[in-house]
């Protein structure tokens, strides 16, 4: 999608379309008043009659305007003024792009980024701008032998001045955040056949390439070398090789210590030998979705040139069940020399995530996040709203609440007390790797939590938001919005 910055009044701008809001009850906004003096009253009669009285969401078509030099005029409702917040914002930018997409114009400019958004400014509306469209725009249709129709159109966002510098780097940021998220989705949506370790593997080493960051792939048999009986016992079943990919963006000073994010990549869980349930086990393929966004991420804060260091950790394979597949009751030996009874093999991506997490160590990261579809129990807790947060450190927490609140991918702060920890107790190993029905989401955070006692650690459990279901079944490339802003502010503050 193209995105760019237009200055002038939107009464001058000759383009397909020009898009400005109305307020309930059928109060204009400052770009709308422009365009009604221009066409003498015109648009204002029309809202007279009724046509539209500004409820969120609405919109309205009008054609040969007079006095307007585009060719047609696209009003959006933006509901009551007051209560103008992030979502109400979202949610009228997407139905103006959808109508727009939906109608023959070639190009549209988007008066939208000067509206008063409670506790944001033009430059946060002009990157949601961005960001909003192209997930209008999105389709995933590769695989059809008949691709979707689907109209692009070209965006500019209007201002009635010379374009601010802030609201210019915004959109370009917009825009980068955008594709990373598309990057993430594709990733989620591609099949299993497809989206293999190895495929996986093959992309970060494509993104290096593209945006000259390092990249390293680690085979089975290095991985043996180390130590990682968790990860490796994860894989045992499958006829697909197991891979652990780093990339690093090193965009800070060299001395700078990295933000380390560890993407749980199971590209198919059937659960093993624990077998789940056959309803729905197509949407396993999105088990890798945590890699999918540390690598949506990477692109992200590559083509911003963050001046930041930044390492992505990805530890990936399949998760099958076989002769040689790992059984309940089995033990294994973590890089960290830990060691787990495995008692469940449906709770695999703690175990390939407990030895990403050691291998994080040995570069003495500032903070390490980990991402990942974990568990069910966070979808019951939490549905599909909100990311379950856990963090060894306050500070990191609210970080990262304050990056999912600006990028409005939110999270929730999460109990991670010593209380639950008795839940994974085993009597024949250091730990088990599930703690029972209660809690689900919170042993899980436990677990992990033993593998990250040397640096400031937080994990997003994403198993309720990194896809949906239903018709609009897909992948939603979240929590790459909230990482990549999370990055973004510790980049802007130095």
């Amino acid at each position: 999608m193209e995105f760019s910055t237009k200055a002038g009044g939107p009464d001058k701008q000759k383009a397909g379309c020009v898009v400005a809001g109305v307020f309930e009850p059928r109060r204009l906004t400052d770009a709308l008043k422009t365009l009604d003096r221009a066409a003498k009253g015109y648009i204002a009669s029309i809202l007279r009659r009724g046509d539209l009285d500004g409820k969120l969401g609405s919109t309205l078509w009008l054609h040969n305007v007079p006095g307007i030099a585009a060719e047609r005029v696209l009003l959006v409702g933006l509901g009551k003024e007051q209560e103008l917040g992030p979502k109400a914002f979202r949610d009228a930018v997407r139905a103006a792009v959808r109508a727009v997409n939906e109608s023959g114009a070639a190009d549209a400019v988007l008066y939208l980024a000067d509206l008063p958004v409670a506790g944001h400014d033009p430059a946060w509306n002009a990157m949601q701008l961005a960001v909003v469209a192209e997930d209008c725009s999105y389709r995933f249709d590769r695989l059809k032998s008949k691709k979707d129709a689907q109209h692009r159109v070209e965006f500019g966002v209007g201002a009635t001045g010379k374009p601010s510098a802030a609201a210019a780097r915004a959109l370009r940021r917009g825009l980068a955040l955008a594709q990373g998220v598309n990057l993430a989705k594709d990733l989620g949506n591609l099949p299993s056949n497809i989206c293999t370790p190895t495929y996986l593997a093959a992309q970060a080493q494509a993104l290096a390439k593209q945006h000259k960051l390092r990249c390293r792939v680690l085979e089975e048999k290095d991985m043996e070398k180390l130590g990682m009986g968790a990860l490796l016992s994860v894989t045992k079943g499958s006829h697909e090789p197991a891979k652990l990919i780093v990339l690093e963006h090193r965009g800070g000073a060299a001395k700078q210590k990295p933000v380390a994010l560890v993407g749980k990549g199971i590209t198919f869980d059937t659960g093993g030998i624990s077998l789940k349930p056959s309803g729905e086990m197509d949407e396993m393929k999105y088990d890798m979705s945590g890699a999918g966004s540390v690598l949506g991420t990477m692109q992200a804060v590559a083509q911003m040139r963050l001046p930041i260091n930044v390492v992505g950790i990805i530890p990936t394979c399949e998760n099958m069940p076989g002769g040689h597949a790992t059984k309940p009751g089995d033990i294994v030996t973590s890089l960290s020399g830990q060691t787990i009874e495995i008692l469940n093999t449906d709770a695999e991506g703690r175990l390939i995530l407990c030895d990403a997490l050691t291998y994080a160590e040995r570069f003495d990261p500032e903070v390490v996040v980990d991402i990942a579809t974990l568990t069910g129990a966070c979808v019951v807790a939490l549905g599909n709203v909100a990311s379950g947060l856990y963090a060894n450190d306050d500070p990191l927490a609210e970080e990262l609440l304050q990056a999912g609140q600006d990028s409005w991918d939110r999270a929730w702060h999460m109990p991670l007390w010593d209380d639950y920890q008795d839940q994974i107790k085993s009597p024949f190993a250091d730990m088990a790797n599930i703690g029972g029905r209660p809690a689900g989401s919170v042993t899980a955070a436990c677990f992990l939590s033993r593998y990250a006692r040397k640096y400031k650690w937080a994990h997003l459990d994403v198993a309720g938001t990194a896809w949906q279901s239903g018709k609009d079944k897909g992948s939603t490339g979240r929590p790459v919005p909230l990482l990549t802003t999370f990055l973004i502010r510790r980049a802007d503050r130095g």
